[in-house]
């Protein structure tokens, strides 16, 4: 599904080079439950901003789906993320104006998806991470987790085929993250492909593979067994 081959990523600030990332090859398949781990500079959000096709490697070849990234256009970029990827960030990104329901059924609004059928497949989100009783409800009127949980039903709604999440828990406390991981881990015992971004052990032990990052390097990778 996911093929990086010697992904490098350069950044010029000033007249000096910095090196995101220095030649990572990695190869993550469908179904797959990772995460990305390391120090603030490590490389693991570059990692994540390319693997999401938000951001392009300054050389080397990455392989979504067997197609070749760096020969898509800026708008077929934008339909991939749209249609093939779901996005969820640690500061959530919800519109604060705007309903549990208007919020999941943004994405599809880009598809070209009319009004009743997005307010059916946003319901239907919603109702999967357990918030069908607040499909009416703003922001402002949900806990952190379960702005979370808006989030992560936004992210499904489109039924994408990777799942990335950038530190998911990370604005929320202990008992509310570790709803948000056995929701996430659920998805995955379902079939989503989920790539976890996080600096935090104790989270990436959920995980069955962990890809250690430091200085723009895979220091480790190491698929483990982990209960169910």
């Amino acid at each position: 599904m996911i093929t990086l081959s010697g992904i490098e990523k350069n950044y010029q600030m000033g007249d000096q080079t910095v090196h995101a990332l220095c030649g990572v090859d990695l190869h993550i398949a469908r179904n797959e439950f990772v995460a990305f781990i390391g120090a603030s500079g490590s490389g693991k959000s570059t990692m994540m901003n390319i693997v999401g096709c938000l951001d392009k490697p300054s050389s080397g070849t990455y392989q979504l789906n067997g197609r070749d990234v760096a020969t898509m256009a800026s708008d077929e970029l934008a339909l991939v993320r749209n249609a093939e990827i779901g996005f969820i960030f640690q500061s959530f990104h919800l519109l604060p104006r705007a309903s549990a329901l208007e919020n999941v059924a943004q994405p599809l609004i880009y598809r070209g998806i009319g009004l009743k059928e997005r307010q059916r497949l946003a319901r239907e989100a919603l109702e999967h991470v357990g918030l069908g009783e607040r499909v009416h409800h703003r922001p402002n009127e949900l806990s952190g987790g379960q702005r979370q949980r808006v989030a992560i039903a936004r992210a499904l709604v489109g039924k994408p085929a990777i799942l990335l999440a950038d530190e998911p828990t990370g604005n929320l406390d202990s008992t509310t993250s570790a709803e948000i991981l056995a929701l996430i881990k659920d998805l995955h015992r379902n079939g989503q492909t989920v790539v976890m971004v996080t600096h935090e052990p104790e989270i990436a032990a959920q995980c069955h593979r962990i890809v250690r990052l430091h200085d723009g390097r895979v220091l480790s990778d190491v698929r483990k067994e982990v209960e169910a």
